[in-house]
Order: C-alpha cells, then sequence, then structure tokens
C-alpha cells in the first residue's frame, strides 16, 4: 500500500512540479500588479504644467493663474 512504485513517484513530482510552477507564476502576477499600481500613483502624483507671464518691469515669471506678486515694490502685478 505505501510501496514506491515508479508511477507514484512520477506522479508526486508532477504534483510538487506543478505546484512550483504555479507559485512562480503567481509571484510574479503579484509583482506585475505591484509595478502597475506604483506606476498608476506615480502617474496621478505627477506635477500639472502652469502657464507662466513675465513681469512686464523686472522679467519674473509668476504664475497665469493666480498672479502673485514678485515681491518688488513696483511690482505692477
Amino acid at each position: 500500500m505505501f510501496g514506491f512504485s515508479l508511477s507514484k513517484l512520477l506522479v508526486l513530482a508532477a504534483l510538487i512540479a506543478a505546484a512550483w510552477y504555479g507559485l512562480r507564476w503567481l509571484q510574479r502576477w503579484q509583482r506585475m500588479q505591484g509595478e502597475a499600481e506604483r506606476d498608476r500613483v506615480r502617474d496621478s502624483q505627477a506635477p500639472s504644467s502652469q502657464d507662466l507671464v513675465a513681469c512686464t518691469r523686472c522679467g519674473v515669471f509668476v504664475s497665469a493663474e493666480t498672479r502673485p506678486s514678485c515681491d518688488r515694490a513696483d511690482c505692477p502685478l
């Protein structure tokens, strides 16, 4: 009943190989999912571009949307 026959050893080897390759495939799939998630997060955190305008007096570029002054007393912005 518990004897070692060639067919039992081959089935055991096939089961071990299937489990080994299945775990390797699962780890590879998880790694790819993690990389895709990191790429998605990195892309969503990418800085957005802004239009800039130059100050007419000093030439400093400031944001066109908020137009903060360039911290000069004679700045028209």
